[in-house]
């Protein structure tokens, strides 16, 4: 009762609202629109030696075709997530985790196996 919205009429008060979210959507839209073509896609990282020697290790374990490469810092939040830095090479052994999401890919990263956002992976 205190906000100048609380002495409107229930019908208007709801058409302000709705209005509102329509009008957050489109902003938020246009937003994601706008960063999906100005945000540059990331550089694939050049390697040091001991990362170059588990690329390879990972090459012929599962094959060139598996390995994908980490577009940005991973801290893995739950058992069995990997926290994996920017810029590192895994291999994907299943595109899905162990209920079905096909957003968790589980990978191993030359050592660790574990789970990691597919959406911050990108072909090696």
């Amino acid at each position: 009762s205190q906000m100048p919205h609380g002495r409107m009429p229930l019908p208007s008060f709801w058409k302000m609202v709705e209005d509102t979210l329509q009008q957050s959507g489109a902003q938020l839209r246009t937003f994601c629109q706008t960063f999906e073509t100005v945000a540059p896609t990331p550089a694939t990282q050049p390697l040091n030696p001991a990362e170059e020697r588990k690329v390879l290790s990972l090459v012929s374990k599962h094959g060139p075709e598996k390995l994908y490469q980490v577009t940005s810092n991973i801290s893995g939040s739950k058992d069995l997530d990997l926290t994996l830095q920017r810029g590192q090479i895994v291999a994907l052994l299943q595109s899905v985790d162990t209920k079905g999401n096909t957003s968790r890919w589980l990978v191993d990263a030359g050592g660790p196996r574990g789970f990691v956002p597919a959406g911050k992976l990108q072909p090696y």
